[in-house]
């Protein structure tokens, strides 16, 4: 026992060093007057889902601006109200070109913004394993109550994630910008009893593409880790610079 808790205590020693050392540039590097990157988190967390990501665009350039708005307490109109007030305080009418990259809900609600209107500093937009046609984890399942019941206690938008034609992705148009989506590869047993295979274990592949998207490429990683694998952060910053995915040869 004695041995296993040394060995733990390492791990969290060289864990920590390692997040330190990527989230340093956040603290040390001031990118004012640079293209901006709004980021957006997805449903359940907050902006410090998005630290390594953030700390990816910094070192790459971008001066990053993170948000968060309480996901699992209101419906997608309320949250797009909030997020929509952040991102016009600091971006809208910033002389410096815009980017957008949102994981999961982020992108929805990044796609319902511009849907209101684009500013005329757009730049390009990245999606990360966002449920473009809904998710199916979201959909009424009548031979499964505590399924049902899961959903409606992760909120409002949640529940609005279902697919179909009344789900708030479907009220969204396509996109007329130029927009990447990155979807994940890596499921489980779990999410394979739900979701279409492939999936990231949240979000099928087929829920991830977009009609009119620029460009696509599926990674093998899960959901959640498409907001901190660094591969996926260098695929993110290639398509923000260039327009395009690194598909490789």
């Amino acid at each position: 026992m004695k041995k296993l808790l040394i060995i733990l205590a390492i791990a969290g020693v060289l864990a920590g060093g390692y997040y330190a050392f990527r989230l340093a540039p956040l603290v040390t590097t001031d990118n004012t007057g640079a293209d901006k990157v709004v980021l957006l988190h997805g449903l359940g967390r907050t902006e410090t889902a998005m630290l390594l990501l953030e700390s990816a665009l910094t070192e790459a350039g971008f001066d990053v601006h993170s948000f968060g708005y309480p996901s699992t307490e209101q419906p997608p109109a309320v949250l797009l109200e909030l997020v929509s007030e952040q991102i016009d305080s600091c971006c809208r009418d910033s002389d410096h070109t815009v980017h957008f990259v949102g994981h999961s809900l982020g992108g929805l609600l990044i796609r319902a913004y511009l849907a209101n209107g684009k500013p005329d500093n757009l730049g390009r937009v990245v999606l990360l394993g966002t449920p473009n046609k809904g998710s199916e984890l979201a959909d009424e399942k009548p031979d499964e109550p505590i399924g049902n019941s899961i959903v409606e206690l992760a909120g409002p938008t949640a529940q609005a994630l279902r697919t179909g034609p009344d789900g708030f992705a479907a009220s969204l148009p396509p996109p007329n910008y130029p927009v990447g989506v990155i979807a994940g590869t890596r499921d489980n047993p779990v999410s394979n009893e739900w979701l279409p295979v492939p999936n990231d274990g949240m979000v099928s592949v087929d829920s991830a593409r977009l009609d009119g998207m620029t460009d696509f490429i599926a990674v093998n990683v899960s959901h959640y880790e498409l907001r901190s694998n660094l591969d996926v952060a260098a695929q993110v910053i290639e398509f923000l610079l260039r327009g395009k995915f690194e598909h490789g040869q």
